[in-house]
Parts: C-alpha cells; sequence; structure tokens
C-alpha cells in the first residue's frame, strides 16, 4: 500500500493492484496546497458543506469512480464496499465553540486497504465518546487530527491514541508553510504527545506500508506534503 499526504485532511492511498482511495479533498484555491496529480477510484469525504473537506469535484476522477459520503453513510447503514474497498463510519460533530456558532454534524471512517485499516477523524471537534473509541478499536493506522482548535485538543488525541493503540499515527489537520487559514498548532505540539525515539519523519509525501511491517508498539509518522 502506499499513502500520500497532499494536505490537509486529505491522502491518496493506493493499493497494490492499483485502486486509489482519497479522502476529504481540499479547495487548493482556498487551502494553499497544491491541485491533484492523482486520479482516484473512491473518494470518502466527512460532510457535504465544508470548504475544507468535501471538494470531490476537483480530483480527477477514473472510469467507474464513486464518491461517499461519510456522514450520509453513517445515518443509513453504515457501512458498505466500494472496488472492494470496506468503508465504516459513525456521525461526529464540529466544535461546539465554533468560530462561526454553528457546528456542523461530519462523520469520522474507517476502510481496508491491502488487509491495512485505516481510520480518519474527518473533522471532530469533541471529546470522544465510548461508541467513537470503540469505533476505531483495532485500527492498524490513524489518520490523525492534530492542529488543535477548531477540531480535538491534544489532550484528547492522547485520550484516543492511549485507547485506540493503532500501530501508526500519521498527523494531519495542522498549520504548514503554505495552508493559507493561519488558525491552527504547527505539528509540534502533536509531536509533545510522543517520545522522540517514537517519532519517524519520512521528510517526503509518500511512503509505502505492508501490513507485516507496520511497528509495534505505536509510533508516529510525520509525512510532508505533496
Amino acid at each position: 500500500m502506499k499513502i500520500t499526504w497532499y494536505g490537509h485532511a486529505c491522502f491518496a492511498i493506493e493499493s497494490s493492484d492499483g485502486i486509489r482511495v482519497f479522502t476529504d479533498p481540499y479547495d487548493p484555491e482556498t487551502s494553499g496546497f497544491k491541485p491533484y496529480r492523482h486520479s482516484a477510484d473512491l473518494i470518502i469525504k466527512s460532510s457535504s458543506d465544508d470548504d475544507f473537506h468535501d471538494n470531490d469535484h476537483l480530483v480527477p476522477k477514473r472510469a467507474g469512480a464513486t464518491v461517499i459520503d461519510a456522514l450520509e453513510l453513517a445515518e443509513n447503514s453504515g457501512a458498505t464496499t466500494s472496488h472492494r474497498i470496506p468503508v465504516r463510519a459513525i456521525d461526529c460533530l464540529e466544535h461546539l465553540d465554533h468560530r462561526d456558532g454553528n457546528p456542523e454534524r461530519n462523520a469520522m471512517y474507517r476502510f481496508v486497504v491491502d488487509g491495512i485499516s485505516i481510520g480518519h477523524m474527518g473533522d471532530m471537534g469533541n471529546d470522544f465518546s465510548d461508541e467513537h473509541l470503540d469505533f476505531f478499536a483495532d485500527v492498524d493506522i490513524l489518520l490523525s487530527l492534530a492542529g488543535g482548535f477548531p477540531v480535538i485538543s491534544m489532550e484528547v488525541l492522547a485520550k484516543v491514541v492511549a485507547s485506540v493503540r493503532p500501530r501508526l499515527v500519521i498527523p494531519m489537520h495542522f498549520r504548514t508553510l503554505c495552508f493559507k487559514p493561519a488558525n491552527m498548532h504547527f505539528v509540534t505540539e502533536f509531536l509533545k504527545l510522543f517520545d522522540a525515539s517514537d517519532v519517524d519523519f519520512a521528510a517526503r509525501p509518500s511512503v509505502e506500508l505492508d501490513r507485516d511491517e507496520l511497528p509495534e508498539p505505536t509510533r508516529a509518522l510525520v509525512l510532508s506534503y505533496v
């Protein structure tokens, strides 16, 4: 499996047989990150009403590509499969003290590629319930919110990591030098949750991962954005 961090909450995950999954696509114009250079077979978005998470229309698509609105999925069956990729979702909410005074519902989700279970935190802004923690049980890779308000605090993240114990935590949704809204922490706050010896820096946006080679216990892996 190959995973590429485009920036913000958007990753491209490519299976060994070439199926490519995109998560929460941003808008390059408003975010400051680069346009998409890869095409998608499957796009999963945490909601359909957030300019920083729902831009599936801006991602090039292969023939037969599908889009899954994770919130709609959570409100209905809670699970589906597309392109042989099983997807599950659970609803959540932006921070109750959201700056626009109107926190929106969205969803967190998880899916499996090449036998590796991957969890995505969507745009969650509040403490995790027991149901939320159970949802991420046994996840191998946690794509983790890491910028603080208006999403979860580092204290909440520490609780989640300690409970879920993923094999790998990859931070996302934090301030970078190119991210236009300068309203979140840099990744340094996330790094304080880990011993320096438990953190790897890829110094590139893409890495290839094999389930048998995932670390145990938990390590953090910091990717560069595209």
